[in-house]
């Protein structure tokens, strides 16, 4: 089946490519000029992934990524000319899977999107396995996360993130060892991503919960798991 994007951005040139290199590989592609209309659109179709400029006419990026993780996970690699570390962690912090600066090649853009929807289908690595520790159950097929009866929330970042603590028990793992195995090895963004989602993880869980994640003073993060009593 065809999945279908929705490309957003305000320059008709880098969207017209962007449409060529996607519909060429098969996807369905959507285009947006603005973030009102992202907005319509997004509400009228299935989209399967949601590239989506920052700087935008009526709602920039940001806003638009705000409104659509109010009631959907569905993958957003945001585009931005800027490079400033703090608007990559203001992206992420909003829910955003994925981070491209301009210019870019359409090539790795398009190779970033598959192996996104991959993961957020579940269709990479074994997705058998159910985790059950102390009221925190992960179904790896269904990508599930239950915490008391309660299904959370996560975006793909969150949840692979604390998937990877979760398999990973009891070992320390660095800042940088999380961004690699996360979020690639091609990624060059900053470390405070890590922390950024590690405090949305954490307050997700609730506090009885999030206090199996340990910070590690100069070292990383743990996943620890004590017997409640």
């Amino acid at each position: 089946m065809n999945r279908t994007v929705l490309f957003v951005e305000d320059e008709d040139r880098l969207r017209e490519i962007g449409k060529d290199y996607f519909s060429s590989e098969g996807f369905i592609v959507l285009e947006a000029s603005d973030g009102k209309q992202a907005l319509e659109i997004f509400e009228m179709n299935k989209i399967d992934l949601l590239i989506l400029d920052i700087m935008l006419p009526e709602l920039d990026g940001w806003a638009v990524c705000r409104r659509i993780r109010n009631e959907s996970d569905v993958p957003i690699i945001m585009l931005t000319a800027r490079t400033e570390e703090e608007d990559k962690l203001m992206g992420f912090d909003l829910g955003a899977d994925e981070y491209v600066t301009k210019p870019f090649s359409p090539k790795v853009l398009v190779a970033r999107a598959k192996m996104l929807i991959k993961r957020a289908e579940g269709t990479i690595g074994n997705q058998n396995e159910i985790f059950d520790l102390n009221g925190i159950q992960i179904n790896k097929q269904s990508r599930q996360v239950i915490v008391n009866n309660n299904e959370l929330t996560l975006t793909h970042k969150e949840y692979e993130l604390l998937v990877f603590l979760i398999e990973n028990k009891g070992i320390v793992l660095s800042r940088e060892k999380l961004l690699n195995q996360v979020w690639g090895y091609d990624f060059f963004g900053d470390l405070r991503t890590v922390d950024t989602h590690i405090k949305k993880i954490r307050s997700k869980l609730g506090r009885q919960k999030a206090k199996y994640i340990k910070t590690v003073i100069r070292s990383g993060y743990k996943f620890e798991v004590a017997n409640e009593t």
